[in-house]
């Protein structure tokens, strides 16, 4: 007989991610600095090393890094909600169970490029796994949108600063987001933004600190985030495998050690 999952605690948000397996894992979470599985900075000569090998210094990828260190190492199906009125963390700890268990695993081709102004690693141009990749962040985006508060109007008027497409505002209002459906475009972020010249060296800097990554990268799950109050980082509270396991801990920490 299974253990009994420990109750989901309630949240200020709550947000449907992919967490990356190894060795992306450990090499972006040691590129931003803070482990989402545990909520900890990474240790300071961990970054130092990966500073150095990255021909940079520290000071400069703590710039670049800064704005998604709160969120930790991730890739966006779902982005950061308010539970609506009536729901409940234990009702959509249920209903990501079912979910998951409904889903196939497949693997992407993640590489290295610039959108909008940030790095981040994206799908291969042509990766064959795009239109399934695609139906799950929608399927997360749709079936869940039940459990979110509308945005309220503060920031809707801070995501229409970047300037959007027709598209993008007719999903900012039903959907609260304006990259979703067809304006979703898979990646897992790794600066701010940047000017050209930085974005250039960044891409520079995270290509030469040595890592070896395979071609593939499975997904096999949908990861559940939470931030406990408003401007606290986002954590990994748990990981819903398409076997039908849950992790309460989603990943060891590898990064730290």
């Amino acid at each position: 007989m299974s253990t009994p999952l420990p109750p989901l605690p309630e949240a200020w948000r709550y947000a449907l991610y992919l967490l990356p397996p190894e060795p992306w894992y450990t090499l972006g979470t040691r590129w931003l600095g803070r482990c989402a599985c545990t909520g900890r900075a990474i240790d300071g000569s961990l970054r130092q090393r990966l500073a150095h090998a990255a021909r940079i210094d520290l000071p400069t990828l703590d710039r670049w890094t800064e704005a998604p260190r709160l969120y930790g190492l991730h890739a966006t199906f779902k982005p950061p909600f308010r539970l609506a009125a009536r729901q409940t963390a234990a009702a959509l700890d249920a209903e990501l169970q079912r979910f998951a268990a409904q889903q196939g695993t497949f693997t992407i081709e993640p590489v290295i490029e610039p959108l909008r102004g940030f790095l981040a690693w994206r799908l291969r141009h042509g990766d064959p796994a795009r239109d399934a990749l695609h139906r799950l962040a929608d399927a997360c985006v749709r079936e869940f949108d039940a459990f979110r508060l509308t945005a309220p109007a503060a920031e809707l008027a801070r995501r229409r600063q970047a300037g959007l497409s027709d598209a993008q505002e007719h999903h900012l209002r039903c959907w609260g987001y304006p990259y979703v459906f067809d304006t979703f475009t898979f990646h897992i972020t790794l600066t701010g933004r940047l000017g050209h010249a930085e974005l250039v060296a960044s891409q520079r800097a995270l290509e030469t600190a040595g890592t070896v990554l395979p071609r593939a990268m499975p997904v096999d799950h949908v990861a559940l985030f939470t931030q406990p109050l408003p401007d606290a980082p986002f954590t990994a509270a748990r990981v819903y495998r398409f076997d039908g396991r849950v992790d309460t801990i989603a990943q060891t920490a590898t990064a730290e050690d």
